[in-house]
């Protein structure tokens, strides 16, 4: 009869073949597993990335409104407000790190909001 694992005969030659080939697929296998706990470990350590992380924290503001002081508010609804006309380049504002109140032109965080708005119709 013949044999089926072409070791010759008493079948442990096969056998050994089949070991090694065993072995190298636990090999490649342990490989590809320490790659992906790696990349799992990496991916979890990682934090997700926050809106505006580079430029940190978001600053507020104070304004006068209506002849008083108002806030504090994000510069969206600086936006908001000088959509509606509330706050102007006349109007006086501060934030944490200016000494005074200033009128918002003077102020570049604001004028850039000041500018970036449409013209009335």
């Amino acid at each position: 009869m013949g044999n089926c694992n072409g070791s010759g005969g008493n079948g442990f030659g096969g056998t050994a073949e089949r070991m090694m080939e065993l072995g190298i697929g636990m090999s490649l296998a342990g490989q590809m597993s320490r790659m992906m706990n790696q990349t799992m470990a990496d991916t979890m350590q990682t934090p997700p990335p926050a809106q505006n992380q580079a430029a940190g924290p978001q600053r507020l503001y104070y304004a006068a409104v209506d002849g008083k002081q108002a806030g504090p508010f994000s510069e969206t609804e600086l936006g908001r407000l000088i959509n509606e006309k509330r706050i102007t380049k006349d109007t006086l504002v501060w934030h944490q790190g200016i000494t005074h109140w200033k009128p918002a032109q003077d102020v570049p965080e604001i004028m850039r909001i000041l500018v970036l708005m449409p013209p009335p119709l």
